[in-house]
């Protein structure tokens, strides 16, 4: 009976081309299953093959479990009895009962045999990706097998990959037997075996189309900085080179559009605009708002934001079919981007003006015509009025040395008596909530004042809630509360 064990491995290992250790391990698996068939009752069981020789002996086992942790004693046994079988046991560890093993004749039940086999057919499909993975590619080019309520199946030779709905761009029209093209997303290895998952929306799956009909791009003469896309419609990307002799736009449109054709060919007629990428953020930005002209730029660095100024004549085309234009600029960029008109940037920047205008007049108790010197100046804090070198502040022509100096004192002690407030207000809120990432102690403070003074209470709010209370924008809202409730599911999954 050994030896018919050996034969079966090696004829399963050389009909199926998977290792002989993954035969052995399918068969274990399936001898398991038959030999629990004995048992009334949930039980766990043990097969060990000899490898050489092909003898096997099965054990029916009970992991160790702590006193007061037994759940179920088909299965498991406490620490304290397993002790008086084997002193140097361990928790977790498992005591084992040798059993008669089954017979190999009397694997015919068919649930044993769909084991191997099973087994077997994910180890198959587990080296052909793995051979497919080590070859490095990026971009799977196959044949549409079928066509079903989750996506596609995708046949490149022997390996299948799934292309789910949502990663089609949209009203593309796929049939069996189309040859297709999509970006390699992940390889999903739970369940029932290793699958590979593609995408054909994905900013990724564009750069690499690119680095395919452009040879510059492969010998590293030109790069592909970011891509951004509005799968179907409209994409945009960023190009870059240190190559003087190269016109990276001109390079990747290729001679009368043929190289950028071929891409949009691919991509179902998606339109792509190629912007030059730059170091100057603002720069970069106006290249990406093209075919649109800019008039001027304010950059907040603090917001990563810029209020970008536009003619009448350029608005809607800055703006783009639906806001794409901009959306799509802002994807590239990493920037937040607020188009509008020269009035609305001077109502916005006046109506700024004012606001900081009296909170110098309101804090610093001072008349409008300093406050207006200091907003002039291009103060924009208290924390600038306070700790900007003296000598700096000297320099402007309407302070004297005692009006800066008498300036600089009301700032600092309002900006120490605000961090005292602050400290008390905070008093009693927990540790763990002021090292969540993204809180502050000011922060911290006006949650304390809505009594949230706990990860926990945090995590229990609703985004609209957190919006009451903090000067947050929606999207920081929610972040927030993700990261407070973050450890709710980490102890789940323990």
């Amino acid at each position: 009976m050994s030896r018919e064990v050996l034969l079966l491995v090696d004829a399963l290992a050389r009909e199926k081309n998977v290792a002989r250790e993954t035969v052995f391990e399918a068969l274990e698996s399936a001898l398991a299953s038959a030999t629990k068939k004995r048992f009334k009752e949930e039980s766990d069981v043990r097969v060990a093959i000899d490898r050489m020789s092909g003898d096997y002996e099965a054990f029916r086992r009970w992991q160790v479990v702590p006193d007061d942790e037994l759940e179920d004693h088909d299965i498991q046994i406490i620490h304290s009895e397993a002790r008086k079988e084997n002193p140097d046991i361990e928790v977790g560890d498992y005591i084992e009962e040798e059993l008669e093993p089954v017979e190999l004749g009397r694997i015919g039940a068919q649930a044993a045999k769909q084991v191997i086999l099973q087994r077997i057919r994910d180890a198959e499909r587990e080296q052909i990706i793995n051979d497919f993975l080590q070859r490095g590619e990026p971009i799977l080019s196959g044949t549409v097998k079928r066509i079903d309520r989750e996506g596609a199946v995708i046949e490149a030779g022997k390996l299948e990959a799934r292309l789910p709905r949502d990663q089609m761009i949209p009203k593309e029209n796929l049939r069996t037997s189309d040859r297709v093209r999509a970006y390699v997303a992940r390889v999903n290895r739970e369940g029932r075996g290793p699958q590979l998952f593609l995408s054909r929306t994905a900013p990724e799956f564009i750069q690499h189309l690119f680095a395919i009909e452009v040879p510059e791009i492969e010998q590293g003469l030109l790069e592909i900085k970011a891509a951004a896309r509005d799968p179907g419609v409209r994409a945009k990307i960023a190009v870059f080179t240190n190559d003087r002799r190269i016109d990276p736009i001109g390079t990747c449109v290729g001679v009368r559009g043929s190289r950028v054709q071929a891409v949009t060919g691919e991509l179902a007629g998606e339109r792509v605009d190629i912007v030059l990428w730059s170091e100057d953020p603002a720069q970069f930005v106006i290249g990406a708002l093209a075919p649109a002209n800019v008039s001027s730029i304010v950059v907040d660095e603090d917001a990563r934001s810029m209020d970008v100024v536009v003619d009448e004549d350029n608005l809607a085309l800055a703006i783009g079919t639906g806001g794409r234009n901009v959306r799509l600029a802002s994807e590239l960029t990493g920037w937040q981007i607020n188009i509008m008109t020269a009035e609305e940037s001077a109502e916005k920047l006046e109506r700024e003006r004012n606001e900081m205008m009296q909170l110098f007049m309101h804090k610093l108790d001072v008349d409008e015509e300093v406050a207006q010197i200091l907003v002039d100046e291009g103060f924009t804090s208290l924390e600038e009025v306070a700790y900007v070198p003296a000598n700096e502040f000297e320099e402007i022509e309407a302070f004297d040395a005692d009006t800066v100096n008498e300036l600089r004192t009301r700032a600092r002690n309002i900006l120490l008596t605000e961090a005292i407030a602050t400290e008390e207000r905070i008093g009693t809120t927990a540790e763990d909530l002021l090292a969540l990432e993204g809180m502050n102690r000011e922060l911290a403070a006006r949650l304390a004042d809505a009594k949230v003074y706990t990860r926990d209470d945090l995590a229990e709010l609703a985004v609209d809630e957190l919006l009451e209370i903090a000067e947050l924008d929606e999207e920081q809202a929610k972040d927030l509360i993700m990261k407070a409730r973050a450890h709710w599911f980490e102890n789940e999954d323990a």
